[in-house]
C-alpha cells in the first residue's frame, strides 16, 4: 500500500454506488461459495465465477475513474508527479490480476 496522500473528497454518490456495487459483489460470490459446499453443477459454479469477476472489474473500472476525475486532475493542478506514477503502478497490478 501506497504512503501517498491527497487532500480532496471523491464524489460521495459515486463512492456510495461503488460500495453498493461491491457489496453486491460480495453477496454474489457468498451465494458461489454456497454453490461449492451444495455440490453444484461445476459449469454453473464456473459461470457464475466469470459473473463475480466481471462485477469486480466494472467496480475497479468505476473507482479508476473516480480517481482519474478527482484524484489526477487535482494531482496535476498542484504538480503532483508521484500521484501520476502511483496511478500506473496500481494500473499495472488491476490489469495483472483482471
Amino acid at each position: 500500500m501506497s504512503s501517498h496522500t491527497h487532500n480532496h473528497h471523491h464524489d460521495p454518490e459515486k463512492m456510495k454506488a461503488i460500495v453498493n456495487r461491491l457489496s453486491k459483489a460480495i453477496g454474489h460470490l457468498e451465494s458461489v461459495k454456497r454453490m461449492v459446499e451444495d455440490d453444484r453443477d461445476c459449469s454453473e459454479v464456473l459461470v457464475q465465477l466469470a459473473a463475480v469477476r466481471s462485477a469486480i472489474n466494472n467496480c475497479g473500472k468505476e473507482i479508476l475513474k473516480e480517481h482519474i476525475s478527482h484524484c489526477i486532475v487535482h494531482a496535476a493542478q498542484d504538480g503532483d508527479e508521484e500521484a501520476i506514477v502511483e496511478l500506473n503502478e496500481a494500473i499495472d497490478k488491476f490489469m495483472k490480476t483482471s
